[in-house]
């Protein structure tokens, strides 16, 4: 059951992307890239999840919560950006 919540999360985090790379307007854009920074976040949780109930080992868990943590770190500044030249 895990496993389905994080393909879903995770998988909904490109499309987000993708979804804010075809934004009617700048709002549009900085709400899509907010969604994508919510499912990251979820994934996280998930992961999370999988490691304190031993499904994934330590070795799995650690380059899956760094990947997601680059993202979350990227998908943010993008947001930050957007905000900053919207004003």
């Amino acid at each position: 059951m895990l496993s389905k919540q994080i393909l879903r999360s995770g998988t909904s985090i490109g499309a987000n992307i993708r979804e804010a790379d075809n934004a009617e307007s700048k709002p549009d854009f900085i709400h899509k890239m907010g969604i994508a920074q919510k499912e990251a976040d979820e994934t996280l949780y998930w992961l999370d999840l999988l490691i304190g109930s031993d499904i994934i080992t330590k070795e799995q868990y650690q380059p899956l919560k760094a990947d997601c943590d680059e993202l979350l770190r990227i998908i943010k500044s993008i947001i930050l950006s957007a905000k900053s030249k919207f004003k």
